[in-house]
Parts: structure tokens; C-alpha cells; sequence
């Protein structure tokens, strides 16, 4: 048992924030006993030494004079009575209270409002454990500068055990790299120093992200392009052991456009990676990211969650959100959410990230946005089995951020609010300033600390956003489309594909029959990019280009397969983009 002792002292009736504190202590393990407010410091000294805590926790929110005279005659007495030793003292008041109370010299942690409700979460259950392992001095051994704990008291190491460490919290990520190698190093020693992130992507440039293994390839002229220039491994040792500070964040990177397994082999051993992006279609000649045909990445994506399976490292597939970004149909998107999730669970994944990338396209509303991703969860979660769970990650649109900066901090917070309603695992942060450059390390604080301010707000009690008849009409129909889609999938496979929708061939067949298509995909040599979508209600739907009257997906799809029919339904593989 781990007992703490709260009081607001001396004069100071103000309860509220020691209070909470109190609440959040019990939550973390400890047994508290709260004496109220306008504590004398006689009253307080007695009930340390009758009740011998570990932890004493004392608030103040008058005036700073007056706190420094409280403070100093509960410091005198303390000493006089040899009431310090043995026990921690912890302090919260508004900033200028809190600067006396530093002055003071005998509290390890003072709060002064500025953190958030997550942060201190996070500390008390830190600082039971701490207290429960090592007792009050070997705690304070570990007790570092600026009132925190050192990194090796507890940081999960794992994706999952972060996840479940932090609930309910959800653990935030960034992404971020810069032209320059070491500005990116020294970024990422300063988000990991300051605390506010649980996961930093690594962005590397295009050349690393195609040609890592293949530098006689690289365009000089593309240094830099979208990222940090990462050349070797040696670069990524160094990325790896700038965040071993401050509250020691899982680093991440994206799988490259090519050589994927041999990406996955250097990630794992470099940075750790906590899991692995690999999109299902992309990064492919169908976004020309690489050259590769459709039918060898669909290939190449399974053989890599196969790998990341068979090493338990957890896979998402950054897939559904690059059809909506090209104005693709919701149903399409949806279908493909559900068809990424079955392809990693059909490799063995056992833990798989879904990523729901809200505001994509731009002009999609809050509430058809909302729609569309629970239809996602819904197809997605009907995969659960004890092999296999999901964990929900959120985030706002990048091509959705304007261009004003103070415009898109409110985005950024309005996003984040409705992604609440998904009560996500991961909330994927993208700085406000992210429309017009590459996040610098303080924008992606600023940008980390706006979206807690969301989380809180939605943690305290939001009204149920997902029981709105319109978003659960709209989520049923989108479920209902996207099996038409699927089924038709089906009937494309040749006759005796065991798995329709985990054989390349059949998934590749579809794209090239234009099943799976967007209007931005027109002129590809992998897709046909004859669908036509427009945003109407707030959702992108396909429409007859000769009316501009919403198609419904049967009607779209049976159109499409019976050209099929017509011309012969060839099993072939690289027929189908000529039919």
C-alpha cells in the first residue's frame, strides 16, 4: 500500500484541481486521504505523523506572498520535526504560486497547470510504481531535473503495451523528418526531451524510401524530398538513439516503395520499429511512387505482413485513405479498408493498425465523415477473433489543412474532437502548419498540445456523435455498397481461386477492371479511372457522368462486370486493363 496525504493549506479554500489530483491518485493505485481545503499547517503536520504517508500532496491558489510565508513555515517545521525524511511532497498552483513553491526547495514535482490531465496520468501511476519497487529513496534517486522520472522506470517498449499502459488516454504520434540530416537528429533528441509524443515517424526522403539499397539510383536533385536524407543504417542508429530521453518515445518509419523486406530487416534492427506501413496497392506504378506492376505489390505487400507476423510486429496498411485521395467513391474506400485488415490477417498479423484518416476528400462533412469510418470499423472488427484485434488510429486529412495558419489550428482541433467518436486507440497528430511546410519541432508541439486539449474535452463526456440518425443511415448504406463491391470481387477470380480476396491476381484484376477505381487514376497503366464522383450531401459518391445523378454501387458494378462478360472473362494475368 502506497498512501498519500492532500490538503489545500494554510488559508486557500480553492479544492478543485487537489481534488482531482486526489481522484487521478487513487486511479493510479495509491490509498489517499484528503484533508479539504484551508489545511493549517499544524492540522497538516499532524496528520503526517499519524498517518506516516509516502506522498504528500499540497495545493495553494492565493496570492504568491502569501503562499511564500504558508510555504516557509511548513518548510521551518517540517525540518524542526523531522517530518521530510521518508516521504515525498508534491505541490499544484497557478504558475506564479508554483515558482515560490520551487523557491522552496523540498517538493519533487510541482504542477502549475501549463501539462494536461494525460500528463499527470501518466506521472502518478509512474510514481506508484516507482514508490511500490523501490520505496521513497530509491525513488528519489530516480527523481531527474525538471521533477519527472528517469526513462527506466517504466516505458513500454511494445505498440501494445503502450496502448494498454496509457488507456484511456490514446497515445499520439507525429510524424517528422526535415531535409537535414542532423536538424533531424536533434529534432527528434527535443520531441523525445519534450515528453509530448509517444511515437515519432521517422519521414525519410523519396530517394531512401525507393532507392535505400540502390544508391547509384538516387537523384542528387531529390535530396531531401519529403524528409530526412537517410543514406545508411548508421543514420538511423543515431535517429534511434537521439530519443532515448525524456519519456524514451517508439520510433516508427514507413516500409519504402521497393526492396520492402529488405527495409523491414534494417527498421527492425535500427530504430526498433514498433510497426510496420505497408499499403496494399500503392507505392506502386498505380501512384508512381515506384515502378512496380499492381500484381507484384499486392504480392510483395503480403509477403511483408507475413514477415512482420511471424516476428510479432504489429502492421498497418496506409491503404483506404489513398483511394479517398483521389476522390475515390466512400464505398470504394471502405471496401478497401476491409480488404487491407483481411490480407493482414490472412498473413498471420496479430495485431494490425487501422488508420481512419479523416476530412479525405476536403469537402467531405463531419458527419458523412464520421459515417464513413464506422462503416470501416464495422467491416474491419468483424474480423476479431482471438488471433487477430485492431487498434483504432485517427487523424486529420493533410490535404484538408488550410493554408492560414490560425484557420487550420482550429481544423486541427475540430478534427481531432470528431475523431473522439471513434474512440481511438493512436490519434495521429498533422501540425497545423503542415499545407505550407515541413513541422519544425516547437509547430509539432504546439500542434501535439492543441490536439490534448481536444482529448481532454472528448474524454470529459461528449454527446454520442455516432448515434446521429444521419451518420448511421449513411454508415449502413456504405457497408451495404462495399460488399456489393466485395462480391463482385469474388466473381472476377478465376475459377478455383481458393481466396478471392487475398489473391493478387484477383485484387489487380479488379483494380484493372475498374471495381476498384478513382477519377484521379485516369491515363494509368494499372487502373482505368473512368469513375466519376462528386461531394453530394457531404459524401463523395459516384455519379452517372452523363446525368450527374448519384450511380448507387450495384448499378456501377454491374455495369462493370458485365462488360467483363462481354468480352470474356480472361484469367490472365495483365488482360484485364484492355477490356
Amino acid at each position: 500500500m502506497v498512501r498519500m496525504l492532500a490538503a489545500a493549506v494554510g488559508e486557500c479554500v480553492h479544492v478543485a484541481g487537489v481534488y482531482r489530483f486526489t481522484q487521478m491518485a487513487q486511479e493510479a493505485g495509491f490509498t489517499v486521504h484528503f484533508l479539504g481545503p484551508a489545511v493549517k499547517v499544524e492540522r497538516l503536520l499532524e496528520a503526517i505523523r499519524t498517518q506516516r504517508p509516502e506522498v504528500v500532496a499540497l495545493s495553494y491558489r492565493l496570492t504568491p506572498e502569501a503562499g511564500r510565508r504558508v510555504l516557509r513555515q511548513l518548510g521551518r517545521r517540517l525540518e524542526e520535526e523531522g517530518l521530510k525524511e521518508g516521504r515525498l511532497f508534491l505541490f499544484g498552483g497557478t504558475p506564479p504560486v508554483a515558482a515560490v513553491a520551487r523557491e522552496a526547495g523540498y517538493f519533487e514535482r510541482v504542477f502549475d497547470g501549463t501539462g494536461d490531465d494525460r500528463e499527470t496520468a501518466i506521472y502518478l501511476r509512474r510514481l506508484y510504481r516507482a514508490l511500490s519497487d523501490h520505496g521513497v529513496e530509491g525513488t528519489r534517486a530516480l527523481v531527474v531535473d525538471d521533477g519527472g522520472l528517469d526513462g527506466r522506470v517504466e516505458y513500454p517498449e511494445t505498440l501494445p503495451e503502450r496502448v494498454e499502459w496509457q488507456r484511456p488516454y490514446p497515445i499520439l504520434r507525429h510524424h517528422f523528418g526535415l531535409p537535414d540530416l542532423e536538424a533531424t537528429i536533434r529534432g527528434v533528441a527535443e520531441l523525445a526531451e519534450s515528453r509530448v509524443l509517444d511515437v515519432i515517424s521517422i519521414a525519410t526522403d523519396q530517394n531512401c524510401q525507393e532507392c535505400f539499397f540502390r544508391p547509384e539510383e538516387m537523384d542528387p536533385e531529390q535530396d531531401g524530398a519529403g524528409g530526412a536524407p537517410v543514406r545508411t543504417e548508421e543514420d538511423l542508429r543515431r535517429i534511434y538513439e537521439a530519443s532515448r530521453r525524456g519519456n524514451y518515445p517508439l520510433l516508427r518509419a514507413y516500409s519504402g516503395t521497393r526492396d520492402i523486406l529488405r527495409m523491414a530487416e534494417v527498421l527492425a534492427a535500427t530504430i526498433h520499429n514498433a510497426w510496420a506501413a505497408v499499403p496494399l496497392t500503392w507505392y506502386s506504378a498505380l501512384d508512381g511512387r515506384s515502378n512496380r506492376p499492381l500484381d507484384q505489390t499486392i504480392r510483395e505487400a503480403q509477403e511483408a505482413f507475413a514477415w512482420h507476423a511471424q516476428r510479432g510486429i504489429a502492421v498497418e496498411s496506409n491503404e483506404s485513405h489513398h483511394w479517398s485521395l483521389r476522390d475515390a467513391p466512400d464505398a470504394v474506400a471502405v471496401a478497401m479498408a476491409f480488404l487491407a485488415a483481411y490480407n493482414a490477417k490472412a498473413a498471420g498479423v496479430r495485431h494490425y493498425v487501422a488508420q481512419y484518416m479523416f476530412n479525405t476528400p476536403p469537402a467531405t462533412s463531419p458527419a458523412m465523415d464520421l459515417a464513413k469510418m464506422l462503416a470501416k470499423v464495422e467491416l474491419i472488427e468483424s474480423l476479431h477473433d482471438e488471433r487477430f484485434a485492431t487498434l483504432r488510429e485517427t487523424r486529420v486529412g493533410l490535404s484538408s489543412h488550410p493554408a492560414d495558419l490560425l484557420v487550420a489550428k482550429g481544423h486541427l482541433g475540430a478534427s481531432v474532437l470528431l475523431q473522439m467518436a471513434l474512440r481511438p486507440h493512436i490519434v495521429h497528430v498533422v501540425a497545423f502548419c503542415e499545407a505550407d511546410h515541413a513541422a519544425t519541432p516547437a509547430e509539432i508541439v504546439e500542434s501535439v498540445k492543441i490536439a490534448r486539449g481536444a482529448i481532454k474535452d472528448a474524454l470529459g463526456g461528449l454527446p454520442d456523435m455516432a448515434a446521429d440518425p444521419r451518420v448511421q443511415e449513411r454508415k449502413q448504406e456504405l457497408v451495404a455498397e462495399a460488399g456489393v463491391i466485395l462480391e463482385a470481387i469474388r466473381e472476377l477470380a478465376p475459377q478455383g481461386t481458393k481466396d478471392p480476396w487475398a489473391d493478387a491476381g484477383t485484387l489487380a484484376r479488379a483494380v484493372h477492371a475498374g471495381i476498384i477505381d478513382a477519377p484521379h487514376l485516369r491515363n494509368n497503366p494499372e487502373a482505368r479511372g473512368e469513375v466519376v464522383t462528386r461531394i453530394i450531401g457531404g459524401a463523395c459518391r459516384a455519379v452517372d457522368p452523363s446525368t450527374e445523378r448519384v450511380m448507387p454501387e450495384a448499378d456501377r458494378v454491374r455495369r462493370l462486370l458485365d462488360r467483363v462478360a462481354r468480352q470474356g472473362r480472361v484469367a490472365a494475368r495483365g488482360s484485364m486493363p484492355g477490356v
